[in-house]
């Protein structure tokens, strides 16, 4: 009986047990139940209350960049409401990364002119919605001629309280997407940036979700999310027309998402998108797992429970702790972007403005020489000569380009050289081309001087070079008086390496002078001299800066010294690498010259022709009078009579025939000596100034005008010109191209119909193709050996070109991993060219084209590729 009731007792005891245990277990399970979803609900709050963050930081970012538009387009009005002829500018004014179109319209008139060249009509905008950006007049989106996105700010041009025209600056949405971080809930959420007045979506920032998820409009997202709740549609219309931020929680793609439509610059334009729920409730989801397994394991062992409750208190503190530090991190690193974009644009206006100067410079001669080639379309001898100045020009011109384009590269130090074979002559005809119309028009003397040059051929950055003495000349040009003088001087040093010429280059003017305190700060970017007088000259004040970083780029050294009144001087000392010598003697005796006449009364010009023929087995005979020559060309036979004056008349083209027919006139010394008109000798008349010369008065066949001082490279050009050489100069990959068959795909109709003319110039024949797709599809079908490579741009519809020319290679047929693809596009920084390579591209040319390119990539891949 004993026995019995104590085990009744303890069953007693035991359930006693169980049951507190089920009571504090279901206690504690209750706690934690509620716990977890405090934790859940809380931490969702936050979630939501970190989108409504970071959707506000997206909108300050992208009210920033629209800022900065207006801020920009009220700047240039005021610049054009100054200006005499503000139509001539905006017709020339180039374009940029901030405006895509500028045009100008005048008041009360029904059209306009953009900077494109092409007349504007503002009625094909629309502005009724009568939206405001910043004050400016907002129109409705559209696709641009570019094909891409845009919408245009009108702002007036007022001159003394009076509107005198509208200023419209066409400005694209893929702008405000590089502003955008590149990553938005680890890319599940989607996002688009809405035009309210058309309600399409013109821009899906990169990183904002999948790729595939693209809708065209407000219609089109409601049906493709299944959003048809009348409530919520009619909550959201509402938001809409009142301007304000609607959010709403609807389940997409089978997932409880946050949806909103979050409103930009008053409504004007609207953030679009959706969040699924567990990437803002994440955090809170793993918290409840923790939790979970905490009461799972507390059911196994009590004893144990409290412990792993109060360390699972302690990690969820820290995690706390952790997300708030996370957070602060994001939303400092949106700021930061914010920051960036505000900095991005003001420097990108900043440096655009800066660069300005370089860039119009070689503009000027490209412009004026382009119009004068108009004039004497009839003159070849001078188109040619023309058409060369305009081609340094606008090489000098594509250089600046790129160098503005990648900006990165010049505010961080980390411009390269770019080390080529060159001739000092032609930097300087080049430079002449560019400055002496500018000297011409202050009426300024501009002079130049060789002196001791020994190697004029030499190794270096050509393009770099060029761009220090532009810097150097116009800034003379600018701060001389008119009738003032300037000087360029190329000057031999004493060579230390037998392997290298040192030469000095001095720049010299009568101009306004510096003080001292200026000259110490004088190479200091943005820093102009400032005085009565100089303050009259507009200027960016970055010229010097760059030219002092350029010249310890190329290892030289500069100095400059003024006095104010009286002028400045520039001197930059460089050394140049000497290429292997080459024979001296080949060209004339292609030339058929064998001795030469040279007719100046100057002996120091007489000495330095002897001093560049010296070594070139032609006999120089020197005369410096017209009579003691003529006595001369009767006794010997010339081949090129070299003739100095200062200036063309009748007097001198009388004299020239003298010298031309031993005194006599031509038809009688022909008959005298049985001497032909077509052996008559080369003459060249140097001149000191070339527009010292009567355009309407007739020079003798075979014979042009020279512009000293020069070097032999120049003077060899000229006679090449009359003798019309065969071979100089001529490419080593002259018939790389002949009989070659090309498949090119091009998208735009004008670079198709330049890369079908100068190939076809080449001898070769091309086949273009619209876009990358098509491409593919007529290399599937095409018979293998049809073509000898395939020229792809890059950016085409459809199908890119970095795409397409993987699909190529990866077609089931023995060429198609074989044959040469080369990128032919406008992309043309260093990623670019790896991108390139990466798709499987053999090489990669950029635009503009220059034929010598398409030649060394062909002869190397087509030629030598067949070869090897």
């Amino acid at each position: 009986m004993g026995e019995k009731k104590s085990d009744r007792q303890e069953r007693r005891g035991f359930i006693r047990t169980v049951l507190i245990v089920v009571v504090i277990f279901a206690v504690m399970g209750a706690s934690i139940w509620g716990i977890s979803k405090k934790t859940y609900d809380d931490m969702s709050d936050s979630a939501i209350a970190n989108l409504n963050e970071n959707l506000n930081l997206i909108k300050s970012t992208i009210e920033a960049i629209f800022r900065s538009e207006a801020d920009f387009q009220q700047l240039t009005a005021e610049e054009l409401a100054e200006l005499d002829d503000p139509l001539a500018v905006v017709a020339h004014m180039p374009g940029g990364e901030m405006a895509s179109l500028v045009s100008l319209v005048p008041a009360g008139a029904a059209e306009g002119i953009s900077n494109d060249g092409e007349t504007f009509v503002p009625a094909k905008l629309d502005f009724t919605d009568e939206t405001t950006v910043f004050g400016l007049a907002l129109s409705r989106a559209y696709v641009n001629s570019l094909g891409t996105w845009a919408y245009t700010l009108a702002c007036p041009v007022e001159r003394d309280g009076q509107d005198i025209a509208t200023l419209y600056v066409e400005y694209t949405f893929d702008t405000i997407d590089q502003a955008l971080p590149r990553s938005f809930y680890g890319s599940t959420a989607v996002l688009y940036l809405m035009d309210v007045s058309s309600e399409r979506f013109v821009l899906k920032p990169e990183g904002m979700g999948e790729r595939d998820a693209g809708h065209v409009n407000l219609e089109d997202f409601y049906r493709a999310n299944a959003i048809d709740d009348e409530g919520i549609l009619e909550m959201v219309a509402k938001g809409i027309e009142e301007r304000r931020n609607v959010m709403f929680a609807h389940e997409v793609r089978d997932e409880d998402s946050l949806c909103f439509l979050w409103s930009i610059n008053e409504g004007a334009t609207y953030l679009v998108g959706f969040v699924p729920m567990k990437a803002i409730q994440q955090e809170a989801q793993a918290v409840n797992t923790a939790l979970f397994l905490v009461a799972s394991v507390t059911a196994l062992a009590f004893c144990l429970c409290v412990a792993i409750f109060a360390l699972n208190r302690r990690k969820q503190a820290q995690e706390m702790r952790a997300r708030e530090i996370e957070r602060a991190q994001h939303a400092e690193q949106l700021s930061h972007a914010l920051h960036a974009a505000q900095l991005a644009n003001e420097s990108k206006s900043a440096f655009l403005a800066n660069m300005s100067h370089d860039i119009r410079t070689p503009m000027n001669a490209v412009l004026g020489f382009a119009t004068i080639i108009g004039r004497e379309a009839d003159n070849p001898v001078k188109v040619r000569d023309y058409a060369g100045k305009i081609t340094a020009s606008g090489r000098h011109l594509l250089d600046l380009i790129n160098d503005v384009l990648d900006i990165s590269k010049i505010e961080s130090g980390m411009a390269t050289l770019n080390l080529q074979e060159f001739d000092l002559g032609d930097s300087l005809s080049a430079v002449e081309s560019i400055v002496l119309p500018m000297a011409a028009d202050k009426s300024q003397v501009f002079s130049t001087e060789i002196t001791s040059i020994v190697h004029e051929r030499v190794i270096g950055d050509e393009t770099h070079l060029n761009q220090i003495l532009i810097n150097l000349l116009s800034n003379a040009v600018k701060y001389t008086p008119e009738g003032g003088k300037i000087w360029l001087r190329f000057i031999g040093l004493p060579q230390r390496s037998e392997h290298r010429e040192r030469i000095r280059i001095e720049v010299e003017d009568t101009g306004y002078g510096m003080s001292p305190e200026f000259l110490e700060t004088i190479f200091d970017a943005f820093t102009r001299a400032e005085n009565s007088t100089t303050n009259k000259v507009q200027g960016t004040g970055l010229g010097m800066s760059i030219t002092k970083n350029l010249v310890d780029l190329m290892g030289g050294s500069i100095q400059v010294e003024s006095q104010e009144g009286k002028g400045s001087l520039f001197r930059v000392e460089l050394e140049l690498v000497i290429p292997e010598e080459q024979a001296r003697t080949s060209f004339w005796d292609r030339a058929g010259i064998e001795r030469m006449l040279v007719v100046d009364p100057s002996a120091t010009f007489v000495n330095a022709i002897q001093e560049i023929m010296e070594g070139s087995g032609v006999i120089v005979d020197t005369a410096s009078t017209v009579d003691e020559a003529c006595g001369s060309v009767d006794d010997q036979a010339y081949q090129l009579i070299l003739y100095g004056c200062r200036e063309l008349d009748e007097k001198i083209m009388a004299d020239a025939q003298r010298l031309l027919h031993g005194g006599s006139d031509a038809e009688d010394a022909a008959l005298a000596d049985g001497r032909s008109a077509n052996k008559a000798p080369v003459m060249l008349f140097m001149m000191d100034y070339g527009f010292g010369r009567d355009e309407a008065l007739v020079i003798p066949a075979g014979s042009d005008v020279l512009v000293r001082p020069f070097f032999p490279s120049m003077l060899k050009a000229k006679i090449a010109a009359l003798l019309s050489l065969d071979g100089e100069d001529v490419s080593e990959f002259q018939n790389v191209l002949a009989n070659k068959r090309f498949l090119a795909a091009e998208d735009n109709f004008l670079n198709a119909s330049i890369l079908t003319d100068l190939l076809e110039f080449e001898g070769a024949e091309v086949e273009i193709i619209e876009n990358g797709q098509l491409a593919v599809e007529r290399f599937k079908a095409s018979e293998p050996g049809e073509f000898d490579a395939i020229l792809m741009d890059v950016q085409m519809p459809i199908m890119n070109g970095h795409e397409a020319t993987r699909a190529i290679r990866a077609l089931d047929r023995p060429d198609a991993k074989t044959i040469p693809i080369f990128a032919m596009t406008a992309d043309a920084f260093a990623e670019d060219e790896q991108a390139a390579l990466a798709a499987g591209m053999n090489a990669h040319i950029a635009k503009p084209l220059e034929i010598e390119d398409v030649k060394r990539v062909v002869d190397r891949f087509v030629e030598k590729g067949r070869s090897s």
